[in-house]
């Protein structure tokens, strides 16, 4: 597959096999806060998907597009660099209206007004140009279409090195928060690639690029969801993620 040239090659750290294999471990039990907090949170930003064209940046196993079928879409595109995790996506899938791509998010291509919505869970924070992808989105949205994502929280991005102790409790420092660059870090194997960027840039790069913003969110456990997992009170103290919802009016 021919790649287009680009300041920089994007990082497949999903087909690397410990880093692959400790994923597939934790979204197969469920146990992240991706379940738990992330996924309920962009499913409630969701328009109604019935007749709907989708699509999924970043697919990974293919979990939404399956969700978006479920729930009534006419056809959904996924996208995504990981070699393993679109063959489990696959074999997980049997339905022609899931069509799956081996691609860089950076390599998508403009199909124009073809969809009814996009929607990334977790992976735009990966990518280097974030107002190019904004840029071929809104050209491939329909005219009213939703662009819906999420990203880790840049009070996350800004410095990785999670709580560190501090006097009577431990803290979560951040750093740097108006270096919008590229930050190295460890989660299952060394030197995962994240590019940092401002709660502002997120927001106004979507303006810029012609959408309307429509709803923010920086979700927070449920005071049941804290009562049944008490490890959850941290998520209260920093938000992990954030959540936009953009038009293209």
């Amino acid at each position: 597959m021919q790649k287009e040239a680009k300041p920089s090659a994007p990082q497949n750290i999903f087909d690397d096999p410990v880093f692959f294999e400790n994923y597939r471990q934790l979204r197969e039990n469920d146990s992240g806060l991706n379940g738990l907090l992330e996924l309920p949170a962009l499913y409630s930003l969701l328009p109604e998907l019935g007749g709907r064209s989708v699509l999924d940046l970043g697919c990974g196993f293919g979990d939404f597009a399956r969700y978006a079928r479920k729930h009534g879409a006419a056809s959904v595109l996924g996208v995504d660099v990981s070699q393993k995790m679109l063959a489990q996506a696959m074999a997980c899938t049997n339905d022609e209206s899931i069509v799956y791509l081996h691609l860089a998010i950076e390599q998508l291509q403009v199909q124009e007004q073809r969809f009814d919505v996009a929607v990334s869970s977790l992976a735009l924070h990966y990518i280097e140009d974030f107002s190019a992808l904004c840029g071929k989105v809104f050209a491939s949205l329909k005219p009213g279409g939703q662009f819906i994502f999420s990203v880790e929280h840049p009070m996350c991005t800004a410095l990785q090195v999670g709580w560190v102790p501090y006097e009577n409790g431990d803290v979560w420092p951040v750093d740097r928060y108006q270096e919008q660059t590229l930050r190295h870090t460890t989660w299952f194997v060394d030197d995962v690639q994240k590019y940092h960027r401002t709660v502002e840039n997120y927001v106004n790069t979507l303006l810029d690029n012609g959408f309307a913003l429509t709803r923010l969110l920086e979700p927070k456990p449920r005071d049941e969801a804290v009562a049944l997992r008490p490890d959850l009170a941290t998520q209260c103290r920093r938000p992990p993620f954030l959540l936009l919802r953009a038009a293209k009016i």
